[in-house]
């Protein structure tokens, strides 16, 4: 699926204003931010632009802001950031209806190769709604969108799908492109054997996306809180671990799905248990390791088991394609991360290319150090999910084809 689509290499924006939806979500504490891996993901597209002569007018969405405009989630220090990070001045539009007479000034005064970020798009009740005049304010500054916010695409918000009814001239930038490539290779055109890991708590936030995998990969692995539901579907006691009762028919359905279809679906042999949760979560806890037969009725599965990581990782060793999402068990425990070390290890290990899609399997990657070793970390947990459903996302529909 390379998905065709006009990208920041295939326009000419000089002299011309630019708008650029982007992710500068980023993590704040007090004010100060925690993580600018959002910010730094930005930078080439935004380079691209200032170095082709447009006029660069960025905007993104911070946090949830429920009542309007609130000072906690304003965007002023993500400027100042970016102006340290590109070396060049980057104004910042505060404006509370975020195109208002600071945003019209500013723009009015660019010229080519600067920049300016508007305040916070949520401060709009309009922004997730995708209501008018919101849209068109926005558009009304530019005549050039790119959309480089991966992580928002799924979405249908003025900034993300709103603004292209007013302008007709649109692109993609190098994040969404490389997201593109990355995932949508991967799910429709995988060099073969393709390996998909599930992970992560809940079966019914994962329902299609198992049903999809099924049909576009080789083997399909299930760890994670999600395992037990499966297990269950077999026949097993899983004792007090998590199990979605409404989704155990589903499961055995999955199950049947998989021979039918000939693919090998693989679950834990074994797994880590205690008597509950840990409390707090990354505190000590007694475990000890079971066959996934022998889960005594009042302990809890909490990760996999050594034999089952063994499994999973040598499942993972002569791949062409793998991709995860979702951690093997409550990864935050360092007792409870081992299941999810073992994967990302054997994922380190293995010459297959390996997408993580997102979410808390790439915040697992990059806490336990094996970022570099994988060829994409998906900059959205939401989008990659509905991605690897076989969705299509609004943010990427509306983007003009090549």
């Amino acid at each position: 699926m390379q998905l065709n689509k006009v990208s920041v290499d295939d326009i000419n924006v000089k002299g011309k204003k630019v708008l650029v939806r982007v992710d500068f979500n980023v993590p704040l504490k007090d004010g100060v931010i925690t993580n600018d891996n959002r910010i730094t993901a930005a930078l080439p597209t935004i380079k691209k632009l200032i170095a082709d002569g447009g006029k660069v007018i960025l905007c993104s969405h911070l946090g949830k802001p429920k009542n309007g405009p609130e000072e906690k989630f304003s965007l002023a220090p993500v400027a100042i950031r970016l102006s340290e990070l590109l070396g060049q001045d980057v104004v910042f539009a505060n404006d509370d209806e975020v195109v208002g007479e600071n945003a019209k000034k500013a723009v009015a005064a660019m010229n080519d190769g600067d920049v300016v970020l508007l305040q916070n798009t949520r401060f709009r009740k309009e922004e997730t709604k995708n209501l008018e005049p919101f849209s068109s304010e926005l558009a009304s500054l530019a005549e050039v969108f790119v959309m480089d916010a991966f992580g928002s695409a799924h979405r249908a918000h003025c900034s993300t799908a709103g603004v292209t009814d007013h302008i007709k001239d649109t692109a993609v930038g190098y994040l969404m492109q490389k997201e593109i490539n990355y995932l949508g290779n991967a799910v429709e055109t995988p060099v073969r054997p393709f390996v998909a890991i599930l992970g992560g708590a809940k079966v019914a936030d994962k329902l299609n996306v198992i049903s999809n995998l099924l049909e576009k990969c080789d083997t399909l692995i299930i760890g994670g809180g999600m395992a037990y539901t499966f297990l269950k579907a077999q026949g097993k006691e899983v004792g007090k671990s998590l199990v979605d009762d409404t989704k155990v028919d589903y499961c055995k359905d999955m199950i049947k799905k998989a021979e039918e279809l000939g693919k090998q679906l693989l679950l834990p042999v074994d797994t880590t248990i205690a008597a509950g949760f840990p409390d707090p979560i990354d505190g000590p806890i007694d475990v000890e390791v079971v066959d996934v037969d022998a889960i005594p009725a009042d302990m809890e599965g909490l990760d996999i088991g050594d034999k089952t990581q063994a499994l999973f990782a040598d499942a993972v060793k002569n791949a062409k394609t793998v991709v995860w999402n979702g951690p093997m068990g409550v990864f935050e425990n360092p007792t409870l991360a081992a299941g999810t070390i073992a994967v990302a290890k054997a994922l380190a290990e293995t010459d297959a290319t390996t997408i993580i899609g997102g979410g808390d399997s790439a915040a697992a990657v990059i806490q336990l150090g094996f970022a570099d070793k994988m060829s994409h970390i998906s900059t959205g947990g939401g989008a990659s999910l509905e991605y690897l459903e076989g969705k299509t996302l609004p943010g990427i529909a509306v983007i003009a084809d090549k």
